[in-house]
């Protein structure tokens, strides 16, 4: 009994990491892309129990499978661990000078069918952020934070009942912004061009495309943070990204994503900074992203407590000082030929995804 159990298990761990290395957009495939951690974990209980259960071939045969299995789970996972190198360094206090250089900014999926809403205003009350990107948020979740919110000169509000509604928050001034829908109807994006205090500008992306599930495959969500990424790879001033992009940190979508956009991460080489489930705690992965240009300085980054959402907010203490950050940070990773060839197919399978739905629309 327990080599046939050992060998379902190692079969599955298998197929589900081949899998995942597949390139396609079929939401069946994209999926094992979420819980590299966990299936490195089962991984590691299996190979424990061939070791010590396993007999004759099946007990090498499971082996090799596992270790490949866990090999290729942590080559993709390994810079989000501590072993990982930096490529942003923490800026330490005082460091960046002139505070009107500086802000807060806090980006949180708030559940929409959550209507336990006093947390999350509380939380948003403590942390003050000076830019807040709420996701998920229909009318009931606009008018309950506006207590919180009304403080703000600057909002931009898109209330749906879709699951995709956002609304973006801005104590700084604001030069112009535009609501996009990218992939497609009812699922918007927020560009805001901004400056701080001291008149340095930067640009805002805040994304929430649709996860890959049942009926819906990844070209919509990989053509939308594609464009994202183009768009930042054409501006001259410093751009923040944050948002749920239903992508994990370490997927290929994600990493061209960065590397197109010339963005860096601050979680590589510190930790997953896992947002999703937040029920799970154990094993929860970084679905809310924080990607900058490395013109921008750190001070710190953190992912808040559990307020009644699926997901975690995620907060950071950023500045527009140039300078500082290119000392402070690595140059992003050059594209090539194979990123930019791979962005314009995403984003040519979004726009063929895009026709197929709607073959009326010109």
């Amino acid at each position: 009994m327990a080599n046939i159990i050992l060998a379902v298990c190692t079969s599955f761990l298998f197929i589900i990491t081949a899998a995942s290395a597949i390139e396609s957009s079929y939401w069946w495939v994209r999926i094992w892309d979420f819980p590299r951690l966990l299936i490195t974990f089962v991984s590691l209980v299996a190979f424990a129990g061939t070791v010590l259960l396993a007999s004759g071939s099946l007990r090498w045969m499971c082996t090799a499978a596992l270790l490949g299995v866990i090999g290729w789970q942590c080559y993709r996972i390994y810079p989000y661990t501590p072993l990982g190198a930096h490529e942003v360094e923490f800026a330490k206090a005082g460091a960046a000078g002139d505070e009107n250089q500086c802000f807060k900014a806090l980006s949180f999926n708030v559940l929409q069918d959550n209507r336990n809403f006093q947390p999350t205003i509380d939380m948003i009350a403590r942390e003050d952020p000076d830019l807040l990107l709420l996701l998920e948020t229909d009318r009931q979740w606009i008018d309950a934070v506006a207590p919180v919110t009304q403080k703000y000169p600057h909002k931009f509000e898109v209330p749906l009942d879709n699951l995709y509604g956002l609304a973006f928050y801005s104590r700084l001034p604001v030069r112009r912004h535009e609501v996009r829908y990218i992939a497609e109807k009812g699922t918007p994006s927020i560009f805001v061009w901004l400056e701080t205090p001291a008149g340095e500008t930067f640009h805002f992306i805040g994304l929430h495309p649709r996860p890959p599930q049942p009926g819906h495959n990844t070209q919509n969500r990989d053509g939308e943070i594609a464009v994202a990424a183009h768009m930042a790879s054409e501006e001259n001033v410093p751009v923040l990204a944050m948002g749920d992009f239903n992508d994990v940190a370490w997927s290929k979508t994600s990493q061209t994503f960065k590397r197109i956009g010339g963005y860096v991460d601050p979680r590589v080489g510190r930790g997953f900074y896992s947002t999703f489930p937040a029920y799970w705690p154990v094993f929860r992965w970084p679905l809310d992203h924080l990607f900058i240009t490395p013109d921008i300085a750190v001070r710190a980054v953190s992912v808040l407590e559990n307020t009644g959402s699926d997901h975690l907010p995620v907060t950071a203490s950023l500045c527009i000082k140039p300078g500082l950050g290119k000392r402070l940070n690595d140059d992003p990773e050059n594209p090539d030929a194979d990123d930019y060839e791979d962005a314009t197919d995403m984003i040519e399978k979004m726009v063929e995804e895009g026709e197929s739905r709607n073959p009326d629309q010109g």
